[in-house]
Order: C-alpha cells, then sequence, then structure tokens
C-alpha cells in the first residue's frame, strides 16, 4: 500500500473504529476480492463491534492499494459519506484502462447506480451463473430503449432474484441501455393495499424533491398515472425490476410503456401486457458443479477436496440455491458433520406439517429444522419470534429492538448469526439495518409455530406499548413506517379486538397515519377488520369509513388539513364529530381555533343507500329494469345480485376465473350478462343464476356489455382492450357486428334509449356513437376537452373516459373520470351537474329506469346509491353567489339569489326562507335596520324594495353596464354602487340626489364603506382607492398588484389595509405611506397557491389582530406573523365573498355548489 494511503489510514484509524460496522463493509470487499471468507470469520469472531473495527483496519493495513480503494468504496456506498471523505485524500493512484475499481468489474458508477435503485446486493456467497445473466442481458438489450418486457421464471428458491441483480451490475449495459437509472421493487404476493403501498413507496423514490407532487397518489389509478409521469419525465430510459411477480392483475398497474424486468414462478403472469416480451427460463437445480461450487465457497475449500457425502446433499438438496446455502451455513461452523448433516436431509427427521403448501418444497423444510436445531439455545426462541414478520417487508432493527427490548448492537449481533446460516436477508438504507425473510422461510415459520402465533402478536403489542404512546411516534423515526402500516395486522393477529377498536376509531391515530401514507390504506383496514369493528358498534365503523371516503381528496393534500376541523363538519350524531368536538374544546383552551358549521343540518347527504357486498373492488353495478334489484361484480370475480330498497343479497354467482368488469340486466330481467379479464362474455339466468351463454371471440380482456332497450329482439353489445366492440344476437353463436374505429380500449358502451345509437367511451378520451343497424360511426366526439377545462392540474394529464350512461329521454349522458361523476346536457354539451363521494376511482356509473336515482361503483369497495334531483338541485346551484348578510344579536339574516333569479331572505339561526321577488338581479343588499332590500340588474339599473308596504324605489341614473356591488350607508339615506363602467355612483335615494365617482381606468370590482365619509374601492387596473364620498374626490391612490385586485379590506383602527390580486397572493399594507407589511399567500415554488385559487375576498378582525380570506376554501391568518391559525374547506370552490359579524365570530359565505355555510367560532 502507498505511504500516503496508509498514513491517511492511520491517522483517522479511531473514528473508522468508533463508527462503522463491518458486517456489508466486508460484503463489498468480498465481493470485490480483497478480503476472504477466513479473513471475515476472524473479524466476525471479535466480541464487539468496535474491535471488530480495528481487527479489519489491521488487516487492510496489510494489504495493497486495491484494498484502500473497495475499503473506501464500501464506506462510500454504504452510507459513511463523513467517514468515506476523511480518506479520499489517501487514495492512490491505481491504472486501470477500464475503469473498473475492483476485479469483480463493478464500477463506482454500477455501485451508485444500484445503491440509489434500492437493488438488492450479491449474497454473502455467491457463485456466478454467467451463462443465465448473459441470456438475460441479451433480452434487454433487445428492448433497445423502447417499451418492453423481461421475464425471468422459475420454482421458488432458484436464485431468479440473485439472477436479475447480477444482470444489472454491468457498466456497459447500464450505460448503454438503462442510462435513466434502476429502480428495484419487491412485489411478493399483494393484495391492492399492498400493491398501493408498493407503488406509493416507488413513487416517493423516483420523486425524492417532491416536484412533481407534494402528495402520495390515493389509489391504484391515480399511482399507476403518476408513475408513467415520473418515468416518463424525470427517470427517462431507466429499467423497472418488479421483482417476485404473482399476479397478472399487479402488472396492470406497471403497464405504462417502460422497460420492465420481472422474476416470476409463472410466465403466464405477462399474457395480457402490451409490448414485446422476451422470457428467460431458470432450472429448477443449480446443477451438481454449481451446488459444489457453493459449498465449497462456504466451508473454503477447493471443489475437488470436498468430501463424497457432498455430493450427496446436493444431491438431496435437489439443486436449491437457498436450500444449499442452508446447508453451506451449517458446515462452515460445524465442518466435521458432513455425513450428519446428509443422514438428516436423509432420514427426513423434520416431519412436513404443511399438507397443503404454496410451494411443495421437502428439501427446504428439512434444510430449515436443521438450521433451527443448530441455532444456540439463547437464540433459538429470538428466531421464533420472526414468524411474524410480514412477507415482503424490510424490518428495521429499531422493531426488533423494541420487540425484544435491547441495544440496537445486541439485536444486530444475533440477527447477524442469523443471516451467517442463511436463515435471514439483510439490506442497508443509509446506515440502518433492514431485515427480511425469503417467502419460503415465513411459509415454514408461521406453519411450525402457528400455535403460538396469537402470542408472538400479542407479545409485539405489548412491547409497542411499553415504548410508544401513539402521539409520541415521530416520522422521522427509523420504525415509524413500519407500525403505522402494520400495527393495525398485529393487533387483529393477536385478537386483540378492543385495541384495535380503540386505535382504528381514534382520530389521532387517522391523523397521523393518513398525513404519513394517505387514506386508502386506512379504507382497506376498516373493510379488511370490518368484522372485528362492527362487534364495537357497527354504526361507529360506518362513521369513520364515510368520513375518510367524503374527505379522501383533502387528507392526501399538503399541508395536511386540520383533521379535528374536517371533523368538526360531520353530523353531530357521528362519533368522529363528538371525538372533534371534544378535542376542539380542549384546544379552544390554549387558543386554537375552531369554526363549527352551524346549518349543516340543512345540507343532507345526497348518497341514499351505501352497500359493500364484495370483497374487494366493485367495477360495476346496474338496475334491473323494474328497479327492485341492483347486479354488481367486481375484482373478486363473483356476481352480487341484492334488493335496491334494503341491500339485502338474493344472489351470488362466482362468475369467471378471473375479475369481473361488467355486468347488465336484460330489458325483459330473465338475464345478466358479465364480461371478464378472462376475455369471455356469460350470459345468467338472473333467478337462478343457471349459466345461458358463453361467448370467447374477444382476444383481450372484455371490459363493458349492455343490453339493448327493446325486449322484442335482444343484442348484447360488448367493448375490449382489443380496441373494438362486438354486437352479439342471443339467438346465435358467432358475433353478428364487429366494430372498428378506437385507437385505445373500449372501456363502456351503452345502447341509446331508442336503440338506434351505441355509445362507447375509450382510454383514447373518445366518447363515439354508432349506428346500430349498419355498425357504422355517426359520430366522434373528443370528451378530454371537456376535462381540460375542469380545475384539475393539467400537466401531462391523461383522461381516461370509464363509462357513461344515457338518461330516459337521451337528452342527457352521465360520464365517470377519476374519481369524480358528470353529468352533460347532450344538445348543449353543457355539464349539468357533478357530485363526489368516493374515496377511489369510480368505474361504473348507471341512471335507474326512470331517471330519479343512478348508480356509482367504486374502488373503495362501495356502491353508492343517488338521487337524482338532490345531485341536480345541489349542482345546479340553488343560490348564487351575490349575497348579502346583517348580523343583529343573535340574528343572521341572508339576502341572497337563487338559480331562478328570486330573491330570498333566509333566517341563518332557524333556516326559515321567505322569498320576496323575481328579477334578473347581478347583486343585491340589505338596509343596516333591515328596512330596505336594494338590487342591481345586468342592465345597470338599480331598485329599492320596502318590504313592509312593498314599495319600489328606482334610480332614474342607471349604470353603463352591470352593476357588480351596492351597498347601504348606515343611515340607510344612500346607496352606492359599483359596475363594470368602472364608475361608482352615490345615490341619496331619498332626496333622489347623484354623484358619480370617476378615476378607475378598468372594471371596479368591489367597494367597501370606512368612517367618516370614507370609501375604499379596488379594480382591475390593479389599483385601491381611498374616496370622500362628501367631495367625491381621491383622497389616497396606491398601486397594489401588477393584475386585477380582487378585494381589500382596511383594519378598524385605519393604519392598515389588506389586498388580494388574481396573481394569488395576499398583501398587507401601511396606510400612511403605502409600505409592504406581509405577503400572506405566496407561491410556492411549485406554483400551487396557498388557497387553492385566487383570493377573492378579505376581513380584518376588530382588534387588527387577525385577517380571514376566502379564495378556494376560508383561512384565518395572524396578521402579526402571517401565519395561517385555521382552513376551512368548503364542498365546493372559488368562494367570491366572506361576511364577518361586528365581533369577528360569525362567518358567512356561499361556494360554488351554491351552499350556504354559517359558520361560529367554537368557545
Amino acid at each position: 500500500m502507498d505511504a500516503k494511503a496508509r498514513n491517511c489510514l492511520l491517522q483517522h484509524r479511531e473514528a473508522l473504529e468508533k463508527d462503522i460496522k463491518t458486517s456489508y463493509i466486508m460484503d463489498h470487499m468480498i465481493s470485490d476480492g480483497f478480503l476472504t471468507i477466513l479473513e471475515e470469520e476472524k473479524v466476525r469472531n471479535e466480541p464487539t463491534q468496535q474491535q471488530r473495527a480495528a481487527m479489519l483496519i489491521k488487516m487492510i493495513l496489510k494489504k495493497d492499494n486495491g484494498s484502500y480503494i473497495s475499503f473506501y468504496n464500501a464506506l462510500l456506498h454504504e452510507g459513511y459519506k463523513d467517514l468515506a471523505a476523511l480518506l479520499h485524500d489517501g487514495i492512490p493512484v491505481v491504472s486501470s484502462s477500464s475503469g473498473k475499481d475492483s476485479v469483480s468489474g463493478i464500477t463506482s458508477y454500477v455501485r451508485t447506480v444500484l445503491c440509489e435503485g434500492g437493488v438488492p446486493q450479491r449474497p454473502v456467497v455467491f457463485v456466478a451463473r454467467k451463462k443465465l445473466v448473459n441470456a438475460i442481458q441479451q433480452k434487454l438489450s433487445k428492448l433497445n430503449g423502447e417499451p418492453g418486457w423481461v421475464t425471468i421464471y422459475g420454482m421458488a428458491g432458484c436464485g431468479k432474484s440473485v439472477l436479475a441483480a447480477e444482470a444489472v451490475r454491468d457498466h456497459s449495459l447500464l450505460k448503454r441501455c438503462f442510462p435513466g437509472g434502476v429502480h428495484w421493487v419487491s412485489v411478493g404476493k399483494q393484495d391492492k393495499s399492498g400493491l398501493l403501498m408498493k407503488l406509493q413507496n416507488l413513487c416517493t423514490r423516483l420523486d425524492q424533491d417532491e416536484s412533481f407532487s407534494q402528495r402520495l397518489p390515493l389509489n391504484i389509478e391515480e399511482a399507476k398515472d403518476r408513475l408513467r409521469i415520473l418515468l416518463l419525465r424525470k427517470h427517462p430510459s431507466s429499467l423497472l425490476i418488479l421483482d417476485d411477480i404473482w399476479d397478472p392483475w399487479v402488472l396492470k398497474a406497471f403497464d405504462n410503456q417502460c422497460q420492465i424486468l420481472l422474476t416470476t414462478r409463472d410466465k403466464s403472469v405477462t399474457d395480457s401486457v402490451m409490448g414485446p416480451n422476451y422470457v428467460v427460463p431458470v432450472e429448477s437445480s443449480l446443477g451438481k458443479e454449481k451446488g459444489l461450487e457453493i459449498l465449497s465457497l462456504f466451508v473454503n475449500m477447493k471443489k475437488a477436496d470436498l468430501p463424497e457425502q457432498a455430493h450427496s446433499i446436493i444431491k438431496e438438496c435437489k439443486g436449491s440455491p437457498l436450500v444449499v446455502s442452508l446447508i453451506g451455513a451449517l458446515l462452515r461452523d460445524f465442518p466435521n458433520r458432513w455425513e450428519y448433516y446428509l443422514r438428516q436431509l436423509q432420514n427426513k427427521q423434520f416431519k412436513r406439517i404443511r399438507k397443503s403448501s404454496s410451494y411443495d418444497y421437502e428439501a427446504l423444510d428439512e434444510a430449515m429444522s436443521i438450521s433451527v436445531e443448530m441455532l444456540r439455545e439463547d437464540i433459538k426462541n429470538y428466531y421464533t419470534d420472526l414468524s411474524i414478520l410480514p412477507k415482503d417487508v424490510k424490518v428495521p432493527t429499531k422493531v426488533l429492538c423494541i420487540l425484544w427490548d435491547m441495544e440496537t448492537e445486541e439485536v444486530e449481533d444475533i440477527l447477524q448469526e442469523f443471516v451467517n446460516k442463511s436463515l435471514l436477508f439483510c439490506d442497508r438504507n443509509g446506515k440502518s439495518f433492514r431485515y427480511y425473510l425469503h417467502d419460503l422461510q415465513v411459509d415454514f415459520l408461521t406453519e411450525k409455530n402457528c400455535s403460538q402465533l396469537q402470542d408472538l402478536h400479542k407479545k409485539i403489542i405489548t412491547q409497542f406499548q411499553r415504548y410508544y404512546q401513539l402521539p409520541s411516534l415521530l416520522p422521522d423515526q427509523e420504525d415509524c413506517m413500519y407500525w403505522y402500516n402494520f400495527l393495525a395486522y398485529h393487533m387483529a393477529s393477536a385478537k386483540m379486538h378492543k385495541e384495535l377498536c380503540a386505535l382504528m376509531f381514534s382520530l389521532d391515530w387517522i391523523k397521523a397515519k393518513t398525513e404519513l401514507v394517505g387514506p386508502a390504506h386506512l379504507i382497506h383496514e376498516f373493510v379488511e377488520y370490518r368484522h372485528i369493528l362492527d362487534e364495537k358498534d357497527c354504526a361507529v365503523s360506518e362513521n369513520f369509513q364515510e368520513f375518510l371516503s367524503l374527505n379522501g381528496h383533502l387528507l392526501g393534500r399538503q399541508p395536511f388539513p386540520n383533521i379535528v376541523q374536517l371533523g368538526l363538519c360531520e353530523p353531530e350524531t357521528s362519533e368522529v364529530y363528538q371525538q372533534a368536538k371534544l378535542q376542539a374544546k380542549q384546544e379552544v383552551d390554549n387558543g386554537t381555533l375552531y369554526l363549527e358549521w352551524t346549518n349543516k343540518k340543512t345540507i343532507m347527504n345526497l348518497s341514499r343507500l351505501v352497500v359493500r357486498p364484495h370483497t374487494d373492488a366493485v367495477y360495476h353495478a346496474c338496475f334491473s329494469e323494474d328497479g327492485q334489484r341492483i347486479a354488481s361484480c367486481g375484482a373478486d370475480k363473483t356476481l352480487q345480485v341484492f334488493k335496491a330498497e334494503t341491500g339485502e343479497k338474493l344472489l351470488e354467482i362466482k362468475a369467471h376465473e378471473d375479475e369481473v368488469l361488467c355486468c347488465a340486466f336484460s330489458t325483459d330481467d330473465r338475464f345478466i350478462a358479465t364480461c371478464s379479464v378472462d376475455k369471455k362474455v356469460k350470459i345468467w339466468n338472473s333467478m337462478t343464476g343457471e349459466l345461458v351463454h358463453n361467448y370467447d371471440e374477444h382476444s383481450e380482456q372484455v371490459n363493458c356489455c349492455h343490453f339493448t332497450n327493446s325486449s322484442h329482439h335482444f343484442l348484447l353489445a360488448t367493448g375490449s382492450s382489443d380496441c373494438v366492440l362486438k354486437l352479439w344476437d342471443l339467438n346465435q353463436k358467432p358475433c353478428r357486428n364487429t366494430l372498428f374505429g378506437h385507437i385505445n380500449s373500449v372501456n363502456h358502451c351503452r345502447f341509446s334509449p331508442d336503440d338506434k345509437l351505441l355509445a362507447s367511451c375509450s382510454a383514447d378520451g373518445t366518447l363515439k356513437l354508432w349506428d346500430v343497424t349498419s355498425a357504422n360511426e355517426r359520430k366522434s366526439i373528443n370528451v378530454k376537452q371537456f376535462f381540460l377545462n375542469s380545475e384539475d392540474p393539467q400537466e401531462d394529464m391523461e383522461v381516461i373516459v370509464k363509462c357513461c350512461s344515457w338518461s330516459a329521454d337521451g337528452a342527457r349522458i352521465m360520464v365517470a373520470a377519476k374519481n369524480k361523476i358528470f353529468l352533460w346536457n347532450i344538445d348543449s354539451c353543457s355539464k349539468v351537474a357533478d357530485c363526489r363521494g368516493h374515496l377511489s376511482w369510480v368505474h361504473g356509473v348507471m341512471f335507474s329506469p326512470d331517471g330519479s336515482s343512478f348508480l356509482t361503483s367504486s374502488d373503495d369497495q362501495t356502491i353508492r346509491l343517488w338521487e337524482t334531483k338532490k345531485v341536480c338541485k345541489n349542482s345546479a346551484i340553488m343560490l348564487k353567489q351575490e349575497v348579502d348578510v346583517v348580523f343583529q344579536e343573535n340574528e343572521v339574516m341572508v339576502l341572497a339569489v337563487d338559480h331562478i333569479k328570486r330573491l330570498q331572505l333566509i333566517n341563518g339561526k332557524t333556516g326559515q326562507i321567505d322569498y320576496l321577488t323575481e328579477a334578473q338581479v347581478s347583486c343585491c343588499c340589505l338596509s343596516p335596520h333591515l328596512q330596505y332590500i336594494a338590487f342591481g340588474d345586468e342592465n345597470g339599473a338599480i331598485e329599492i324594495l320596502e318590504p313592509v308596504n312593498n314599495r319600489i324605489f328606482q334610480s332614474r341614473i342607471r349604470h353603463k353596464k352591470t352593476v357588480r356591488h351596492i351597498q347601504f350607508t348606515a343611515d340607510e339615506k344612500t346607496l352606492i354602487s359599483s359596475s363594470d363602467d368602472s364608475a361608482i355612483q352615490v345615490w341619496n335615494w331619498q332626496l333622489e340626489e347623484y354623484d358619480v365617482l370617476q378615476a378607475h381606468q378598468e372594471t371596479v370590482k368591489d367597494f367597501r364603506l370606512l368612517k367618516n365619509s370614507r370609501l375604499l374601492s379596488w379594480s382591475f387596473d390593479g389599483t385601491v382607492k381611498v374616496w370622500n364620498i362628501i367631495t367625491g374626490k381621491v383622497e389616497k391612490d396606491f398601486v397594489c398588484h401588477q393584475g386585477t385586485v380582487l378585494s381589500c379590506d382596511i383594519s378598524h383602527d385605519a393604519t392598515k389595509f389588506s389586498s388580494t390580486s388574481a396573481d394569488k397572493t395576499a398583501k398587507i399594507w401601511n396606510v400612511s405611506n403605502g409600505e409592504l407589511l406581509h405577503l400572506c399567500a405566496p407561491l410556492s415554488e411549485e406554483g400551487a397557491a396557498t388557497h387553492g385559487g385566487w383570493v377573492t375576498d378579505l376581513c380584518f378582525s376588530p382588534d387588527g389582530k387577525m385577517l380571514i380570506s376566502a379564495g378556494g376554501y376560508l383561512k384565518w391568518w395572524n396578521v402579526v406573523t402571517g401565519q395561517s391559525l385555521q382552513t376551512f374547506y368548503t364542498n365546493g370552490t372559488n368562494l367570491k365573498k366572506i361576511h364577518v359579524s361586528p365581533d369577528f365570530k360569525t362567518y358567512v359565505t356561499v361556494d360554488n355548489l351554491g351552499i350556504l355555510y354559517i359558520l361560529q367560532t367554537l368557545e
């Protein structure tokens, strides 16, 4: 070793010995060829961590420059960047034409790419299988930068994962084919919730700087879309490696036109994916020579010197790398026991307890049994404790420290013994260890220790409760994510039902968990453990699930909303509300601001019935023609039929071999059609469940089916991922017509009420209308255009039109996309209504035969029945947003214009409504003592109504354009108005005197009356002006914003005023000199505004310390610090104005859905 390198190592020896953990440092050096197995054993035999580090450094000092470089690289890639920096100046110069930093051929570039991508390291004992690795690399090269799949398949334990990792451990391949990097995902056997967690973690890893989104995707389809964008824009030309795929449906989430390498036991999983697919089979056994090579490496002998029993052991192990490694690890510890272990394997000492195992792997059972029996007595029980580890989960050391009540070093020493014996695997993330079992080993342990599992789960819960109180579990703790994801699982497995209910029915837990992982996983747990939760209280369980479903779109956002405030918006009978109220009262005493929605009783829940007949996602639900029955189908492969009124189950059919995507009643209700991922279409007797017809002419999964409306001659239409629709005559076996035209999957189809047209929705973003008789395309509508005008982010937006449903008169059509339902008028193409109630994506919508209600079905496992009138009434803006409010003692009187332009006077306390008059009203106001009502119209006219005697006073001088705002002075003698004509009119209506204030260059947005006959006005010209309404002169003129000033207010002491603008900012100014004091709503780096839209109104508190603003929602601010104090999320958005009581305790606004909010400060 160079003197410079040696001196550098000696200089920093003490720091290195103090900090490093040698295990994985040595793995790297063994992999590089600079450390032998015997030297590793010598280091491991040292009693403490510091002594092991000292021994390793002592060995390195005796070696050459290559060992110094290998040690430096190992520090770098194991997260010891600070220690590696100390050694950087001592790195010796090594000439290398290949650029490789070790004899293994792995460059620093490869190490970095694989480390960042989460690719597992080589096992401690590694045997090259060059022929298979070369075959995989050749297939990867064939992808040539284009989307496609490479599948490595073989039986469990044959080394597929090691081969996949080894194939990408190649500098040339990565540089040439995957310059965007490699991203490894350990998938395993998953349900939908587990897959969503995997996708969320992958998205987080790919978007570490959160430049694309500040919240996790809430469902699989959203995650798929996010993944597509990240791989396309942030990580182009990268390789996604999916390890251990079990089910074809899992691949749908990753089928994003990218390059994918996957390992699986079943090569048919890729049968339905898009793009080229190259297959590499892995033989079930290593072969004799490779097996012997593994044994020779474990026992540090040449193959030729192995005893004859080695050949028999390989035969008994059936060539499995996992089993050979288990035996090899035993022989490393006891090199004289060849005969003993061979006899153990041959005599089948371990009686198989898995009678119908997922694997039929007898040799593994024997090897595992022997390995466990050979553990030291003092650590055997610790290995038994690992029986409760979830499959495909890497568990942080800290979790096991809590389980065993030990220090980190003690736990790592025990676990390292398991790793040395191939009974456990370890992975590194920075400086922390994470441990996991092969799922074969999990199966072995759970069945061997099945009688102890409940107690073992109880043990981990008991230990958790000793260490943690839930609110104290911090997100930056190493083990935090494990507890949030699996605490409920352990409680349920331990049959700790009381504790599970207390956990799941806790707002604190819901807040903490949803803030970290979003609401989707929590919803899944409510469904999975419903049988336990219902024992406690079925209604409470439903309360929490509804709360999560209806607020899911908020619980996934950043900054995270105040969950107590959300809970206060629930019905007063809900357990969620009662918990929120209790917490709010405690926090109010400490100065926290909370709001009660006092008139929420008048806002009814729009969904009439919610049922959960399926055990997985519901893909479709439909009414029978008589409206008495509902049929539904979903991911659990069943067809369910139940009563529409009560939800009582009538029929359950195991309908298909794969997920059932759609179902439809015939017009006479005798038949139900179903279609599936298995590419088949089936017709069933709706009363008996008997199979009547079976069609299989589609070449891809069949997504939709629908019968004609006439009972004279049945036709069935089906649409498929093969991009075509087919028409079937039930009296003929082959299909009658095939309809070509879509360029992507056909998601849904519906006959018009007169059966002349067939509507089809597609993933290509279009809605097509077909002539049923000729099978020709009549019209194609680009539905995506409708959604591109919505408020959702449009960047890279992919609009997949999920489904449609005609109204009975054919005049309206309902469309679902993402988690929203839209109702459109066909003739005008205008939106009639929209509603949101599902947590996850909506798969199906359907009107009832009479149009009075409609069904929606969703990934959140619910089917919702809605009343059309309520939804339309709610969405048709029952109240316009031009309202005025007068606060009198305990009374709140609201003057509003409804959707048919009638004036309403609403008592905010009682809800009583008085209808006053019909007029083309553009704005309105109440006089301070409620004696007069004024309103302006779109023609510039202004009228004053005296309700007592029904007298009307009309202004002789009109505005030139629409009147936007009017207000009485305190003495009720003068009415002030502003208009689009940029003028402000002052009308003393009793004396018939007029004055016009003219100084703004553009439309006057609004004004506010001040004390001492002063008036504050603001305009589209970006200025704010203070007027003297007696003289008609401008006293102060402020240029506040570049664009339109949307709202202003002045503090009660007249020292400060606020302004908001179309630039989505709110500013606070000094009145005397115009100095900017605070910027309350700055744009974030991503461009998303603090208010979710324009800030449209502001109001100071009487003491000038607090400010309320309206925009996408309501926000309360601390004027001194500029910090947000509370946020109230309305059902709709785009709030125009906020009316505030003089004591600053009551607030009134109307959202864009026409819902009135009367909010009261909680005291």
